[in-house]
């Protein structure tokens, strides 16, 4: 049994660390309610360094969202009944798609709904916190799994040439995202003890900045 949180700052933000000298770019125009500094020369990084946000800006926070249980056919309260039968038919993950992977992009698109609602997109979101618990049967939660569900809906454009990057699902080729985004937002992981639905394997909330005009 875990007995301790567990800070893990994913893979790829470790590259924020290796570069502190040189200048860091900015992924917005100066004037807009944010701002994302991200590490030179990186044309697709997968989370900013920072986020600046104006003194008059109008930010909204979600609170933690996990997945919906749509999968009637696995055990309720088990992870698999969380796995999203409208993104997944009858459940069936393809090659390589893990469950917290399926989870987190029933998360994912839970947020874009909660934002939706508020005049709000993913293009808007600003920082997000990621709670992970590890499968069953696993001793570590599943970070890669997670991050190939994150660049299904964000941080999955290129920022030198505005082409949208491919990104796998599980170990297939990389195809198109579901959700064309180029927003880098802040971002910490967590893994967890345990969440607050028994079967959640993955638990988010963001913040958002409404654009100047709202």
């Amino acid at each position: 049994m875990k007995t301790t949180i567990t800070l893990a700052v994913t893979t790829l933000a470790a590259l924020a660390l290796t570069s502190c000298s040189a200048d860091p770019v900015e992924s917005k125009p100066t004037g807009a309610p944010s701002t994302s500094v991200l590490e030179v020369g990186q044309a697709n990084p997968m989370i900013a360094q920072g986020v600046t946000i104006a003194a008059d800006a109008a930010v909204y926070k979600t609170s933690g969202l996990g997945p919906t249980a749509t999968n009637k056919a696995a055990p309720t309260g088990s992870p698999e009944s969380f796995i999203d039968t409208q993104q997944f038919a009858d459940a069936k993950l393809p090659a390589g798609v893990t469950v917290t992977e399926a989870q987190g992009m029933s998360v994912l698109a839970r947020i874009r709904e909660n934002l939706e609602a508020q005049g709000l997109t993913l293009d808007n979101v600003i920082s997000m916190r990621v709670f992970l618990d590890n499968a069953p049967g696993t001793d570590r939660a599943d970070y890669a799994g997670w991050n190939r569900a994150y660049r299904q809906f964000f941080a999955n454009t290129n920022l030198t040439t505005g082409d949208t990057e491919l990104v796998p699902l599980g170990t297939a080729a990389p195809a198109a995202p579901l959700v064309r985004n180029a927003a880098r937002p802040s971002r910490f992981a967590l893994e967890v003890a345990s969440l607050p639905v028994a079967g959640w394997l993955v638990e988010v909330e963001v913040d958002a900045v409404y654009p100047t005009s709202k």
